[in-house]
């Protein structure tokens, strides 16, 4: 685990601003910057970023957060690997607090790191002297520079080559790393030997495993993955993603192809935006990692029996993950074709006008029910209803299930009603998700106005706040949490003391804090209405406290009282005369 202070010292020392623009080039505006935002389309900037409070904000689609948040969505990082990123952009060594029993140590990942790196050097440099190899790759019509883009590498035959990288090749790192196989006989030889070799690379361009395809069309398999090793999970990773991403988010479209070849072929003519599976089904994971970067996903397969098996596994797989804002399509070549070859023949405009006019999921998953099964039978539309009753139960966005049902129903020559009658289906009429919350205003109440302000200038927090606090409301709680917080810290940054919040008070009430911190007018005196907020309250809460009080003496008898509790009772038996004078 990262130590929490690390966290917190990283969001002091990491500028928003520097963050963004490096992704969204920023122009000034005021006090704040702006930007159109890169989460929705739009044609005048809403995004803002403020140096002050460390936030992003869009006011059209409701996005805000830190610059960790950023990092996370515009990269589609998950936290740790955020604040990995985070940290090498200001210098900094990310540090581990205890080891996950299910990750493995920061040392050993380390060294998987360092030795899949080295093997990635050795065999780029084993290609430069292999002109079989070159030969290879420019009679698949591949340049120098995009095999270079790619870190495209050669294996070289023989059994231990990589004992000449590898001093110690008896080490234990090579075996889980995958670089290296040992035999029953306890003999160890190179796991890659005679394969041009691509690289897998994670979210962070770290290079986490390869692939590696024969040269000798002979040879089996035709393609050799690494292994899963603690670093390299099939079904978690795509290749070619890490190149991919920013040409992703400008088609505003992922397209998902079956092999290496395929995405750097594509990426010679200019189709940059693809990515491939590692010799597994597209699962869930893999659409939901690309659900983060577009709103398009296209399925591309060949034409053949065994591109149209994936496909359907492929479509069945994203089931669960379906939103009604994304949009699957599938594209089938025809038989004698795969994007690489097709790609060459047509070209790069031919292949996105193919693109565009790829089949939606639902026309897919219709046609597919229905090409074996004639529908002219009561038996036939049985069997149609049996089919398909599964996949509509895997199907949880409300418009997508809405319409899909409609047309099965039809297809089955039943009414909508009819069809929920006999199947067993989900309830998807209950209003939809928003991606994003709606902006509305609400008042903000004065504990929450001070919590803002304290925030914004943690240092004019006051020892003697915490003593007219009282009550045990959610509001009274915050306000005594977040004095507290600005008392230990009151030189950190609005984004620091929100994380400390965060174990203290509720989720719910935190969030609206976030919001309503985004949209605090920057250009406020906050001194000055930091003081007028904290007389408000005092008397608020000097009242409050009175009215117990009063409430507590009503319970004695007059013999009982204390001078105090006597002089309270006259003070507040004067204050009508005093109001009539």
């Amino acid at each position: 685990m990262i130590p929490e202070s690390f966290i917190q010292e990283l969001l002091n020392r990491v500028d928003i601003v520097d963050v963004v623009d490096k992704s969204v080039p920023l122009k000034k505006a005021g006090a704040n910057y702006s930007a159109c935002c890169p989460f929705h389309n739009e044609k005048s900037p809403s995004f803002t970023v403020s140096p002050t409070k460390q936030f992003y904000h869009c006011f059209g689609c409701g996005a805000h957060g830190t610059a960790i948040g950023f990092v996370m969505e515009y990269q589609g990082l998950d936290f740790v690997e955020s604040i990995h990123e985070l940290a090498k952009s200001v210098g900094m060594t990310v540090p581990q607090e205890t080891r996950d029993v299910d990750r493995p140590a920061a040392k050993v990942v380390l060294g998987l790191q360092e030795s899949l790196q080295q093997a990635a050097n050795f065999y780029k440099a084993e290609l430069k002297k292999s002109q079989r190899a070159i030969d290879y790759l420019k009679n698949r019509g591949l340049s120098g520079q995009i095999a270079a883009k790619f870190q495209i590498g050669y294996a070289p035959a023989g059994w231990q080559n990589l004992q000449s990288v590898f001093p110690n090749y008896e080490s234990e790192a090579l075996t889980t790393a995958g670089l290296v196989v040992e035999n029953e006989q306890g003999r160890r030889y190179d796991r890659f030997r005679d394969r041009i070799m691509f690289p897998i690379h994670d979210q962070k361009g770290q290079v986490i495993g390869f692939g590696g395809r024969v040269i000798n069309p002979e040879d089996t398999p035709k393609y050799y993955n690494s292994p899963e090793t603690p670093l390299f999970q099939k079904g978690h990773e795509l290749y070619g993603l890490f190149l991919a991403r920013r040409a992703i988010r400008d088609a505003g479209r992922a397209l998902v192809v079956e092999g290496y070849m395929d995405v750097v072929a594509l990426a010679q003519y200019g189709i940059e935006y693809a990515v491939a599976a590692l010799g597994t089904a597209t699962t869930p994971f893999h659409i939901t990692k690309l659900m983060r970067q577009a709103d398009e996903i296209v399925f591309c397969f060949d034409g053949d029996n065994a591109g149209r098996t994936a496909a359907w596994r492929a479509a069945m797989n994203a089931l669960p993950a379906l939103t009604d804002g994304l949009k699957l399509t599938f594209l089938f070549l025809p038989k004698e074709h795969d994007p690489d070859s097709y790609v060459r023949e047509f070209g790069k405009e031919q292949f996105e006008a193919e693109i565009k006019a790829a089949m939606p999921l639902s026309q897919y998953i219709l046609q597919h029910l229905s090409e074996n099964n004639p529908l002219q039978s009561q038996e036939d539309r049985v069997r149609f209803l049996n089919e398909a009753e599964p996949i509509l139960q895997q199907i949880n966005a409300p418009r997508s299930a809405m319409y899909l049902r409609k047309k099965v129903a039809e297809l089955a020559q039943l009414s909508t009603e009819e069809m929920h009658s006999l199947l067993k289906l989900p309830n998807v009429n209950k209003p939809a998700v928003q991606a994003r919350p709606k902006l509305t205003r609400t008042t903000t109440s004065l504990q929450k106005r001070f919590c803002l302000m304290m925030l914004m200038r943690p240092a004019l927090a006051l020892e003697s706040d915490l003593n007219w606090i009282a009550g045990q409301a959610e509001e009274d709680v915050l306000l005594k949490q977040t004095i507290e917080i600005c008392l230990l810290h009151p030189h950190s940054k609005p984004v620091v003391l929100l994380r400390e919040l965060e174990s203290k008070v509720e989720a719910k009430v935190l969030r609206e804090l976030e919001r309503e911190l985004s949209m605090l007018d920057e250009t406020l005196d906050l001194e000055k209405e930091l003081a007028g907020t904290r007389r408000q309250l005092q008397d608020i809460y000097s009242h409050k406290q009175s009215s117990i009080l009063l409430a507590r003496i009503g319970e004695k008898p007059l013999s009982a009282l204390t001078e105090d509790e006597i002089a309270l009772l006259k003070s507040v038996g004067n204050k009508p005369s005093q109001n009539r004078a």
